[in-house]
């Protein structure tokens, strides 16, 4: 989600349909931003020695996991 949405003007406020796409978009945001808190959390990936591939494999695997918990 690289785009930051609209930012107000200054000494102005935001259009009610700026408004409804800044709520889209951290209701997008958010839980891929939990999702990422939640991998920082865990301890294999501080010092981890295998491939880059192979921790995308241990990442998905545990975001499968925390979604059935």
């Amino acid at each position: 989600m690289a785009d930051h949405g609209i930012k107000r003007r200054p000494l102005q406020e935001l259009t009610p349909t700026e408004k409804t796409r800044n709520r889209a978009l951290a209701a997008a945001r958010a839980p891929v931003e939990r999702g990422v808190a939640r991998l920082k959390s865990w301890r294999i990936f501080r010092r981890s020695r295998c491939s880059p591939n192979r921790m995308t494999s241990i990442a998905k695997a545990i975001l499968t996991l925390e979604r059935q918990h």
